[in-house]
């Protein structure tokens, strides 16, 4: 089984992110939260900054968009190069129109849900994306701790996914610990989210392996 370690730039150290990046060269994807202090009250990264760091990162870019009219806006990221783009199911108006254009510049579409957002409107939309995002906090700020309520939606995803035989990746993103991955693991989650739980550690290569042997043995 295959286990995803995706440190968040978030939790990183803004004034040194060339350094930052290169303290974690065993990730499997640099996830970038993208914020515009209107569909979540934080402000973060543009269009630039990302550009920057698809081109000083040795590890590719997971961007997560939690901004307002991302039918417009979610392509032109894509269009920065970035492996994959995660836009949020309550801020698109056509998510599969979106998801398409992004597959058609390149990039993986991933769809986001916040945790109280219900999955069942997209449990038949699944053959569109790439990536399904269940979010584990409130989107907006790192650091907050992890809601055991979104598992249930996790183990529905996980079921619909070994159903239809797609290959469409579980995330989960907020308060992931050594603790928390393997509740998320056994709820179906492949691919992992961690900001504090790696970049606040004084050493984030082996934090990412100390995840990865967590959640291994629990995966589907």
């Amino acid at each position: 089984m295959t286990v995803r370690i995706n440190p968040s730039i978030l939790s990183a150290d803004f004034v040194n992110l060339e350094d930052e990046v290169a303290r974690i060269p065993n990730a499997d994807l640099l996830h970038v939260d993208v914020m515009d202090n209107h569909f979540v009250p934080n402000l973060t990264f543009g269009q630039q900054m990302v550009g920057r760091l698809q081109d000083v990162s040795r590890v590719p870019l997971d961007l997560h968009l939690m901004i307002d009219d991302p039918d417009r806006w979610a392509p032109e990221f894509a269009e920065t190069g970035a492996f994959s783009v995660t836009f949020h199911a309550e801020a698109a108006l056509d998510v599969v129109a979106t998801a398409r254009r992004l597959r058609e510049i390149g990039a993986r579409a991933g769809l986001a849900l916040k945790p109280g957002t219900a999955v069942e409107p997209y449990l038949d939309l699944l053959a569109d994306f790439d990536q399904i995002l269940v979010m584990t906090v409130e989107p907006g700020f790192g650091g907050q701790s992890f809601l055991d309520s979104t598992m249930p939606k996790l183990e529905r995803l996980a079921e619909r996914v070994k159903q239809t035989g797609l290959d469409v990746w579980l995330q989960v993103d907020g308060g992931i610990t050594e603790e928390t991955i393997v509740r998320a693991a056994e709820a179906g989650a492949n691919t992992f989210v961690a900001g504090s739980s790696v970049f606040g550690r004084e050493d984030p290569i082996a934090a990412i392996e100390a995840l990865r042997d967590a959640a291994l043995p629990h995966v589907h």
